[in-house]
């Protein structure tokens, strides 16, 4: 299984609305970057994501599972752009702030604050357990 971590701003897509498509999922689609694009065609079925509230509250709110496999981005006729479907799995108790991920040494080659713009991001597996950790998700 490997890790993600994917942005959205809550005005235009936020945890309530992915919660609210129950098991169906939604397509995480207008995606309109080469390197998130590959990112999103790596994923496989089962993997796990961190749901990132970008923006005003720049904070890990959740978590989502990749429930289908990269596809055409049914936002646009262009074929170059594809996305997958993600569902919730479940909320942090606690969210974790961008501050708190800067402020912790362990997470400083989280492609989050390397690459802070890009929208659909790998995580580690020893900074998925930290970041889990931080935020009180098991």
């Amino acid at each position: 299984m490997a890790y993600w971590l994917l942005k959205s701003e809550p005005g235009t897509w936020s945890w309530d609305d992915q919660v609210a498509r129950g098991d169906a999922g939604e397509e995480w689609d207008g995606v309109r970057n080469y390197q998130a694009r590959n990112n999103m065609r790596a994923m496989k079925l089962g993997d796990l994501g961190f749901f990132y509230h970008s923006v005003k509250e720049k904070r890990i709110v959740g978590v989502v599972e990749i429930c289908a496999v990269a596809h055409p981005d049914s936002t646009t006729d262009d074929a170059r752009w594809e996305c997958v479907d993600v569902k919730a799995v479940g909320p942090f108790p606690r969210p974790v702030s961008l501050a708190e991920i800067r402020d912790e040494p362990r997470l400083a080659e989280l492609a989050l604050v390397r690459q802070s713009r890009l929208s659909v991001v790998p995580v580690s597996d020893v900074e998925w357990r930290l970041i889990c950790e931080m935020g009180g998700y098991q």
